[in-house]
């Protein structure tokens, strides 16, 4: 039995060499001698170890997938496609007011699955299934390599780690099975972990990279820095990239090299996930009904590729702001030819090496700007693009901020059109048909400056407009008459408040009205969720602006009014400001909701002076904690329940 443990343990520490460090000490035909002779001693024995390798052979094929109960729930991840969303998340993580960084990592697209440890020794493996249950594949597991049978750590233990298939050896399966390849990556390793037969789990050769501790029965680990040293102490396979930073503008500077890097890889990513690395702060934010709220999956759903850069041209948008844009050698993304493409600001073009005549990636999404992601290869002809000391279109001086630079005059021709182009979009008052070459033409011809100008436009005016003939002229004067009526978080979105998006505009309509937002004070602001201290600035800017209240009252003198959601003044939570916080088990956080707006309440995203109630499910963070110190009344879901007249 001695020389059994003896094998055991030279063989798996071969094996990590191998199949984890890639970084073999031994040829194979060694390790094959070991093993050979370990079998021989099992057969003879009739014992296997726990940690013994041979139990990595595929066994007979199983009838079914049993259940399994995971220790703790395997949260899924909320999505973030968008800077808006991004941002939305930062400012809802400083809102905690517990100071912490952040963790970025690869999202690898493949199969979820939860391995258990007990007293060392490797005893389960499960699919996530809905976080709560999933389907037990230890059989399957055991076929891969890449996790230890046996470790250090004594107490009751899941680790969480991505099932995927290289894409090298998709390829290289798919050459041997010509008749019945596999479509992609992620469709295999599911494939493959969830196959009844081991041996065909074993045949597309998956492995497993590890990136989270679910449940320690003891010492739990205080970060994800912390979860990361452990895994990788304990001999699971962990992908070598794992940043570390101090803030979002650190965070999404990762998301752009990882954006650009994994197109090297050989393995499928489709996202990189951000985590808050503080325990406390994961504490005090909780959970919602899905999602963890300290972490969340930046998705790369947008197209790429490469281009070279032919040229860098510069856009003065709505806040004067000068942005950098490149023009391309032509490139097909997302169903369109892409000639342009968009940088950040200035400081953006310098981090990502951008360079005239340079080859750069490209990403295009049905609907947001092409924009450049980094430099991929210099050439001997590459040549850096000069700072602008002046403004391209009016000859103004350009002032720097940051890494930003703006041209200082207010009334810069392509500054009005940006600001015009801006309200006429789609999620703002979505006047149809309202181009940016007609608000251009607009402009220099007819003096249209401001949103008001464009509500006292008549037939006359587009009268002698180059291609302005009559159908054009009333099917434009009808999507202006229409956009009168615009719901109130739009309207905030369209009159351009510097850093308000339509997330954040979404939580000022909770105020009812323009006069209501625009009398709220600083502490008021930043007490909502997704609005933080620099935002409140530009809203309280923004409404101490005498033209600014000049322009609402000429839109509103025009006819443009912006509505609230009716209120309903009957029902259980009539007339009540109610937040909901932590997880509730017979409702999903949209259905809560749902149902207090329907009952006459107002859903509330945070807790604030106007809060009356808040309703406190499982796992409820900060905000009960600050309800509590404030005195408002807080109630659980069994009362909530019996308030609506459902039962628990």
């Amino acid at each position: 039995m001695d020389r059994q443990r003896e094998l055991c343990e030279i063989l798996n520490r071969w094996a990590y060499e191998y199949y984890v460090l890639d970084d073999p000490s031994v040829p194979d035909r060694e390790y094959d001698r070991l093993y050979d002779e370990l079998l021989t001693l099992e057969r003879e024995s009739g014992v296997v170890l726990p940690e013994s390798p041979t139990r990595r052979v595929g066994g007979e094929p199983v009838k079914a997938f049993e259940r399994h109960t995971h220790i703790a729930r395997l949260y899924s991840l909320d999505k973030a496609v968008t800077d808006d969303e991004l941002t939305a998340f930062f400012t809802r993580v400083q809102k905690a007011e517990i100071p912490t960084d952040y963790t970025v990592e690869y999202k690898f697209d493949g199969l979820t699955v939860c391995l258990t440890y007990e007293n060392g020794e490797f005893v389960r493996a499960a699919t996530r299934g809905n976080g709560t249950d999933g389907e037990d594949v230890t059989a399957q597991a055991l076929t891969v390599k890449s996790f230890p049978l046996k470790i250090s750590y004594r107490g009751l233990l899941e680790v969480r780690g991505e099932a995927i298939i290289r894409l090298s050896v998709l390829e290289e399966y798919n050459r041997a099975h010509p008749d019945e390849p596999l479509k992609n990556a992620r469709n295999a390793a599911a494939g493959a972990i969830r196959n009844l037969d081991p041996k065909a789990t074993a045949a597309r050769k998956p492995e497993i990279l590890f990136y989270d501790v679910n449940y320690m029965s003891e010492s739990p680990v205080a970060s994800q820095t912390e979860a990361m040293e452990f895994l990788r102490r304990e001999g699971f396979k962990t992908f070598p990239y794992f940043k570390v930073c101090k803030s979002g503008e650190e965070v999404k500077a990762a998301i752009d090299e990882i954006e650009i890097e994994r197109k090297k890889l050989d393995v499928l990513t489709d996202g990189a996930v951000i985590k808050a690395n503080s325990e406390e702060l994961r504490a005090a934010m909780g959970y919602t009904d899905k999602f963890p709220r300290w972490a969340i999956a930046y998705k790369f759903e947008a197209e790429e590729a490469e281009s070279t850069v032919l040229n860098v041209v510069w856009q003065v948008g709505r806040t004067g702001k000068l942005t950098p844009l490149a023009e391309i050698e032509p490139v097909e993304l997302a169903g369109a030819t892409v000639r342009r493409a968009t940088l950040n600001n200035f400081g953006d073009l310098m981090r990502k090496d951008v360079k005239i005549n340079s080859r750069v990636l490209v990403r295009r999404s049905n609907e947001v700007i092409p924009e450049i992601l980094g430099a991929v290869k210099h050439t001997e002809g590459s040549i850096p693009v000069e700072k602008p000391a002046i403004c391209p279109f009016c000859g103004s001086a350009v002032e720097e901020t940051g890494a930003n630079l703006f041209c200082s005059n207010p009334h810069c021709p392509p500054r009005l059109v940006q600001k015009l182009t801006h309200y006429c979009s789609k999620n703002a008052a979505d006047v149809e048909g309202m181009s940016e070459a007609t608000l251009t033409l607009l402009l220099a011809q007819r003096n249209v400056t401001k949103f008001s100008d464009l509500y006292t436009l008549t037939a006359e005016s587009f009268r002698g407009l180059e291609g302005f003939q009559k159908k054009k002229i009333n099917n434009l004067l009808s999507a202006i008459e229409k956009s009168k009526n615009i719901p109130l978080d739009r309207f905030i979105y369209a009159i351009g408040i510097g850093g308000i998006g339509r997330v954040a505009a979404r939580d000022l309509a909770e105020f009812g009205s323009v006069e209501a937002i625009a009398a709220l004070d600083k502490e008021k602001l930043v007490a909502l969720e997704n609005i933080g201290e620099i935002t409140a600035n530009a809203i309280l800017n923004y409404f101490a602006d005498e033209e600014n209240r000049a322009e609402i009252e000429r839109l509103y003198s025009l006819g443009v009014t912006p509505f609230a959601k009716e209120k309903r003044t009957q029902g259980a939570f009539a007339g009540l400001n109610v937040v909901l916080t932590g997880s509730l088990l017979s409702l999903s956080r949209p259905e809560a909701q749902k149902l207090i707006e329907e009952q006459g309440g107002t859903a509330q995203s945070a807790v604030t002076s106007k809060t009356n109630l808040v309703v406190a499910g499982d796992k409820a963070g900060s905000k009960l904690a600050k309800a509590q110190k404030a005195g408002i009344p807080v109630i659980d879901e069994a009362e909530f329940l019996k308030r609506l007249g459902k039962n628990a």
